[in-house]
C-alpha cells in the first residue's frame, strides 16, 4: 500500500521534523516500509503559461506554433498536443528545465526552433494521461512555478500489505496519521467531516437487511443530487496517483479517496439507476456484470446488493455496470457499509476478483467507520461542487455489531513482560494517543480498547504490552540474560531425518532440492502428456488450473525436470513434500509426507540410470536407518509408470515404502525424447518409524581372507535377495560378505558373486571353507540356480 506524507500532514504537523527517519521509526514499531520515493525531485523550472497565439505547423497536420507568456516573456514553442489553443494556461518547461530526465534545449521540430515544452501530466509525473497538454484553471497567475500550483513534491512509501493483515485501522491514512503522531509526539488533528444531522428532516433511504444471512454488520447511504462537477480538483488527482489509483470522474475518484483516507470502501450509485437498497443472499447462482465489464457467476452463498430486487453490485468487492456513474450523473446514491470478513473473501476467491475494497473488508474493519466515512465524503464533494445538496438524508441500519472490549491489568504485568520499569507517563501517552480508553491509579489500569483496534486485533493484556513496547522503542530495551534456565531443543526425528535424507542426496549424490506447491499445475500436466489425475479438490483454489492435491510428488519433479532439460545433459532432482492419497474415513483429507528423486539423462542408458537410483535409495535405508532396503516387481499404480521396470520398495520384513520406476515412454517422449527419466518415491512416514538396526563395531582382521567368485546362470524368476538368502543360509562360520561384481547379458545370462570368508583366530585355507561351498552350490541347485560352465 502506497502512503502519500503530504496526505499524513494533513493530520498530523510534522514540521521539523525528518520525514525519513520518522519513516524509519514507523518501520520499527508498526509495519514494513518497502521503498521510498521522492515524488517531484526530478521537476524543476516549469511555471504557469498562457498560450497567446497557437497556429498550425505548415509542414505538419499535427504540430502546433505557439507563442507562450509566462509573465515575462513570450517563448516560441512547437507543441504536438491535440488540446493545445489560445488562450488556456499551461505548465510551461523553460530553456534549462528539468522534466524527468529530460533537460529542456532548444530544438528544432519540422524545421521551427522550439525554445520550451508545454507539459502532460504524464510528464509532469502526477497521473499517466499523456494525450494532451496539462490545462491549468483560469485565472491562474503566470509565471508561478508549477509546484506552488500542484503539490507534486511528496515523500510516498510504500507498506508491506503483509504487515497490516491484523491492522484494519492502517489501511487508511488517517490510521497511519495516528502512528505518526504517537511517535513524533504531536497531536492528531481531528478529521473535518460534514454535520448530517442538519438534514435529518429529509426522506430516508429505504435499506431492507433482512436476507443478509447475518453477514452484514452495518449499512449507512444518503442521496445527493444537483452534482454539476465531473473531474475532481487536481490535488486530490495527484494524491489519487501517487497511491496507485487513476482519477475516473468526481463521484468515483471520491470515493475512492475517502478509502485511501479512512480505509473505509465506498461505492457511488448513479440514483436514477438505484433507488433503494435490499441486502440479501444470493440463494442461487447468478450471472453479473461487474464495473470493468466481466460477466462472472456469483455463488449462492454470496451477498449482493439489490434495488428492486435486480442485484446491483457484489457486497465488499466491486459494483455493477447497469448502476455505475456515468457522464450524465447528477444524483447519486452512496454507500458505506461493512460486511463479513470470511464472506467477503470466500466470494473474492470463487469468483476470481480482488479489488483494493476486498482487500480491505477481508480485514475485518471497525463498522464505526461507516457513518464518518459518508461525512467526510460529502464535506469533500460540498468542497469541490458547493451546489450540490442532500436529497436523501443518512440513513443507518446496524444489525450486527462487534463487542467492546475492556479489562483490568496491573502495570507491574508490563513491567515484568517488557523486562525492564517502564514508566507510567509513557504508558499513558502511548495509549491514549493510540486511542485506547484508560483509567490508571498507582498500579491499576483499566484498559478500553477502541473500536477500530477491537474487531481482532486488541484483545488481552499482552496486546497492550506489544502496544507500548513497540513505541517505546525496541531498539531502546537493553539485552539481559534470561532468568530462566534455557534448555536445547531436541529436534523432532521426523524432522532429523527429513534434514539428514536432504544433507545426504544433496552432497553424497549431488541432487539438486526443489520446491513445488502442493497442488498439481493441469495445464502442466497436459503439456507433459500425462492423464488427468482423479485427487482431492480444493474448494477455494487461486486459479482453475491449480485445483487438484497431488496424489504423488513425481509429476511436481518431473515439471521441473522438463523445465531444466535444456540446462544440463544430466541432473537429478528431489524433495520432501506433502501429498494427499485420498481421504480418511471422517472425510477428511489424508496427508502424507513423502521423498520423490527424479534423475533425467541424455547420456545414461535406462538399466544404468535404473540401477543409480536403486543405488541411492539403498543407500538411504542402508546409512539413515541401518536396513538393508529390499526391490520386488511390481505393476505400475500411476499410468505415468513404466508398464515392466517398476519395482516395490520393500522394507526388510516386506512393508511397503514407495515405488522405483522409469518414467513410462509417452510421458519421456513430452519431456525429451533423447532422455531417459527414473523415479522413486519413498513415504517418510514408513521410513522413519523403520526399526534401526544397532550399530555394532568389529576389530580390524588380524589375519587374511579369502575371496571366492561364484558365477550363476540367471533365472528370470529369481531374485537378488533370494540368491543371498540361501547362501546366508548356509551358515558359513567364516562368511563375512556377499557382493554382486559382474553381470553378463550375453548368451546365457549370468551374475558373479564374490564371497568374503574370513577368520578372526587365524589364517583361513581354502579346504577350511570347501565344504562350506560346496553346500552353498547344493542350496543353489535346490532352487533351480546353477553355476555357469
Amino acid at each position: 500500500m502506497l502512503i502519500s506524507m503530504n496526505w499524513i500532514r494533513d493530520f498530523v504537523d510534522l514540521e521539523g521534523l525528518d520525514a525519513e527517519q520518522l519513516i524509519h521509526q514507523f518501520t520499527l514499531s508498526t509495519a514494513e516500509v518497502e521503498e521510498i520515493q521522492h515524488k517531484g525531485a526530478d521537476i524543476s523550472g516549469i511555471v504557469s503559461a498562457k498560450i497567446t497565439e497557437c497556429e498550425m505547423h505548415p509542414q505538419s497536420k499535427k504540430l502546433h506554433i505557439l507563442k507562450v507568456d509566462d509573465g515575462s516573456q513570450i517563448h516560441d514553442v512547437v507543441c504536438g498536443a491535440p488540446n493545445a489553443r489560445t488562450g488556456i494556461t499551461v505548465a510551461l518547461a523553460r530553456l534549462g528545465a528539468q522534466v524527468g530526465e529530460l533537460t529542456i534545449g532548444e530544438v528544432r521540430l519540422a524545421g521551427i526552433p522550439s525554445r520550451g515544452m508545454c507539459c502532460s501530466e504524464a510528464e509532469l509525473g502526477i497521473s499517466a494521461d499523456h494525450d494532451g497538454i496539462l490545462e491549468l484553471p483560469e485565472g491562474t497567475p503566470l509565471g508561478i512555478d508549477i509546484k506552488q500550483l500542484l503539490p507534486i513534491d511528496d515523500i510516498v512509501f510504500e507498506v508491506d500489505n503483509k504487515s497490516l493483515t491484523n491492522r484494519p485501522d492502517l489501511w487508511g491514512h488517517y490510521g497511519i496519521a495516528r502512528e505518526f503522531a504517537v511517535l513524533s509526539g504531536r497531536p492528531l488533528r481531528a478529521l473535518d467531516v460534514q454535520e448530517l444531522t442538519a438534514y435529518a428532516s429529509r426522506p430516508p433511504v429505504q435499506i431492507e437487511t433482512n436476507a443478509a444471512g447475518g453477514l452484514l454488520y452495518r449499512y449507512s447511504a444518503l442521496k445527493m443530487g444537483n452534482i454539476r462537477r465531473k473531474t475532481a480538483p487536481d490535488a486530490m488527482r495527484v494524491r489519487l496517483y501517487y497511491c496507485g489509483m487513476r482519477a475516473i470522474n468526481l463521484l468515483t475518484d471520491l470515493t475512492n479517496y475517502v478509502m485511501l483516507e479512512l480505509g473505509q470502501p465506498m461505492h457511488a450509485f448513479d440514483a436514477r439507476r438505484v433507488g433503494q437498497i435490499e441486502v440479501r443472499q444470493a440463494g442461487e447462482a447468478v450471472l453479473f456484470r461487474t464495473l470493468d465489464g466481466t460477466e462472472r457467476n456469483i455463488p449462492a452463498e454470496s451477498l449482493l446488493i439489490c434495488s428492486g430486487g435486480t442485484p446491483v453490485a457484489i457486497a465488499g468487492v466491486m459494483g455493477g455496470e447497469a448502476s455505475a456513474i456515468a457522464e450524465d450523473t447528477e444524483s447519486l446514491l452512496l454507500e458505506s457499509a461493512n460486511f463479513d470478513s470470511v464472506s467477503v473473501r470466500k466470494t473474492s476467491q470463487s469468483i476470481g476478483l480482488r479489488t483494493d475494497a476486498s482487500q480491505r473488508y477481508e480485514k475485518t474493519l471497525d463498522p464505526e467507520l461507516t457513518v464518518p466515512a459518508i461525512g467526510r465524503f460529502v464535506r469533500l464533494l460540498l468542497a469541490a461542487d458547493p451546489g450540490a445538496e442532500i436529497t436523501a438524508r443518512l440513513t443507518d441500519a446496524y444489525p450486527k455489531q462487534f463487542p467492546k472490549v475492556a479489562f483490568p491489568m496491573q502495570k507491574t504485568y508490563i513491567d515484568r513482560m517488557a523486562g525492564l520499569e517502564v514508566p507510567m507517563e509513557h504508558i499513558k501517552k502511548t495509549l491514549r494517543g493510540l486511542g485506547f480508553g484508560l483509567t490508571a491509579t498507582e498500579n491499576a489500569l483499566h484498559i478500553e480498547v477502541p473500536s477500530w483496534r477491537a474487531t481482532k486485533d486488541v484483545s488481552i493484556p499482552a496486546d497492550i504490552v506489544e502496544e507500548v513496547m513497540r513505541v517505546y522503542g525496541y531498539d531502546n530495551i537493553e539485552p539481559t540474560t534470561a532468568a530462566s534456565a534455557l534448555q536445547p531443543v531436541r529436534p523432532a526425528p521426523e524432522r532429523k531425518l527429513r534434514e539428514s535424507v536432504k544433507d545426504l542426496l544433496s552432497e553424497r549424490f549431488c541432487l539438486h532440492e526443489a520446491q513445488s506447491y502442493i497442488w498439481y499445475n493441469t495445464v502442466r500436466w497436459k503439456k507433459l502428456g500425462l492423464p488427468a489425475d482423479d485427487g482431492l479438490r480444493l474448494a477455494n483454489a487461486q486459479a482453475a488450473q491449480c485445483s487438484v492435491l497431488r496424489t504423488s510428488i513425481i509429476p511436481s519433479l518431473l515439471d521441473f525436470a522438463e523445465a531444466n532439460k535444456n540446462i544440463q545433459p544430466e541432473f537429478g532432482l528431489f524433495e520432501i513434500g506433502k501429498c494427499f492419497p485420498g481421504t480418511k474415513p471422517d472425510g477428511s483429507a489424508e496427508e502424507r509426507e513423502a521423498l520423490g528423486v527424479v534423475l533425467f539423462s541424455k547420456t545414461a542408458d535406462a538399466q544404468a540410470l535404473y540401477l543409480r537410483l536403486r543405488d541411492i535409495v539403498a543407500y538411504l535405508g542402508q546409512k539413515l536407518r541401518r536396513v538393508a532396503l529390499e526391490f520386488a516387481p511390481q505393476a505400475p499404480t500411476f499410468p505415468w509408470q513404466h508398464a515392466k521396470n517398476t519395482c516395490a520398495v520393500l522394507a526388510p520384513g516386506g512393508e511397503a515404502l514407495g515405488f522405483l520406476s522409469l518414467l513410462g515412454a509417452k510421458a519421456t517422449q513430452n519431456i525429451e525424447p533423447k532422455a531417459t527419466v527414473a523415479i522413486a518415491q519413498i513415504d517418510m512416514r514408513t521410513f522413519t518409524a523403520l526399526a534401526e538396526t544397532p550399530l555394532r563395531y568389529h576389530t580390524p582382521p588380524k589375519f587374511p581372507g579369502i575371496d571366492y567368485d561364484l558365477t550363476l546362470l540367471r533365472a528370470d524368476n529369481i531374485r537378488y535377495a533370494e540368491i543371498e538368502k540361501v547362501l546366508r543360509g548356509v551358515n558359513s562360520p567364516y562368511l563375512q560378505q556377499i557382493r554382486l561384481i559382474d553381470l553378463y547379458e550375453g548368451e546365457k545370462p549370468s551374475i558373479t558373486l564374490r564371497l568374503a570368508f574370513q577368520s578372526e583366530d587365524k589364517s583361513l585355507t581354502f579346504e577350511e571353507i570347501k565344504q562350506s561351498i560346496q553346500k552353498m552350490v547344493e542350496a543353489l541347485n535346490g532352487k533351480g540356480i546353477y553355476l555357469k560352465a
